[in-house]
Formats: structure tokens, sequence, C-alpha cells
């Protein structure tokens, strides 16, 4: 059974930046165009639901450390099982990846815990063939800025801003990281987020 094709992309953003919506957004348009569509959860919010908190860890960089060792397992775990598919084409969308975590870390502490995990920071980068970041409403859209659809979302306004800057900082060294802003209505985001992601796609395919 020859191998399926496997395209591994990571969405992140800012806090209400509608990550959750274009998840399911994702899925649709591209199961519609004939991919297999696995998604892969973010971990941090499965530990922080089930009573596992940064502050309540011992550190920070503790609760960070858990937090990535459960996200490349399950990420190797995702991948491995799509290897084994019976499946022409497969998307593999990581709610989240790894660089994600260096934003709640100092440059020390983030360079610990990836060398406890046997990685480097390239590689890790390496590991995602695009990389899609969503613009916070907090940058642009602050009307629609909320703190309400997410249980454990707790940033102002200002913090959400500053935080977006920080993700697209920690992705800074992807060779293909898109943005997407808040320069039209939603449902025209992820129309956007979309025909970037067909457009890589295809590019990948050509440059196969």
């Amino acid at each position: 059974m020859p191998m399926p094709h496997i395209t591994k992309i990571a969405v992140t953003g800012g806090p209400c930046a509608g990550k959750t919506s274009a998840l399911g957004s994702i899925r649709k348009e591209f199961s519609g165009r004939g991919y297999k569509v696995i998604t892969i959860p973010e971990p941090a919010t499965e530990l922080i639901s089930n009573g596992v908190t940064p502050w309540e860890c011992s550190s920070a960089e503790e609760y960070q450390r858990c937090q990535m060792e459960i996200q490349l397992t399950r990420e190797a775990m995702y991948l491995r099982a799509a290897r084994g598919m019976n499946e022409e084409k497969i998307l593999l969308v990581c709610d989240r990846g790894m660089l994600d975590n260096k934003c709640y870390m100092t440059a020390d502490e983030f360079a610990r815990v990836i060398a406890e995990l046997g990685r480097t920071e390239q590689q890790l980068l390496a590991s995602y063939d695009a990389v899609f970041h969503l613009v916070s409403a907090a940058k642009g859209a602050e009307e629609f800025f909320s703190t309400e659809s997410n249980g454990i979302r707790y940033e102002t306004l200002e913090e959400a801003a500053a935080l977006d800057d920080r993700f697209i900082d920690a992705w800074a060294g992807h060779p293909h990281l898109f943005t997407i802003g808040n320069e039209t209505n939603f449902s025209d985001k992820l129309d956007r987020l979309n025909t970037l992601i067909a457009r890589f796609l295809s590019w990948k395919k050509t440059s196969r």
C-alpha cells in the first residue's frame, strides 16, 4: 500500500483570533477537496480544564515542559497513524504548534526544555510544512474581542495584542509563515485562511 501524501500545518494566533472556528472551517473546506483532515488538539485546554494549571505547578517552566512533552508525543502519534491510513492525501492540522510555547517562557527556559526533549528550535520549525497565524481581534477588530467564548482565556485587550505579537515573533523563522489579519469581516477572514492553505497545498504539490 503506497504511503499517503501528508501535509502538516500549524494554525496559531493570539487570543480571540477565531482559531476554533477556523479549525472547523478548514475541516469542511478541505474534506470537500478530497483530503482526509486530521486535527491535533492543543494540550493547554486539556491540561487546564482538568486541573493542571501554570499557576499551580512548581514553576511556569515545569508547566510548559509538561505541555510540550504531551504536544510532541501527540504530534508523533497522529503522524504515525496518518502514515498507515489508506488515503491518497492527508491534511494534518495542529491546533497550535510547539513554538507557541516559547511565548510563555524566557529564552533560557525554552532552550532547556527543548534540549531535554532532544530537539532544536530549527527541528521544531521544520516539523511543520506551513504555519498560519490568525491575528487576535485585539488588533484591528477590538469591538469583537471577548473572553467569554474560552473559559481559560484571561488576557486584557492590551495583553492579547502583545501576546499576538509574541506568537508572530516565535514563528518568524519558518519559511512558510502566513498571517491573516482583521482587514475584513470574520467570514472573509476564514475564506482568506482557506485560500492561503489551498495555494500552499498546490505549491507544495508542484514543488515535489
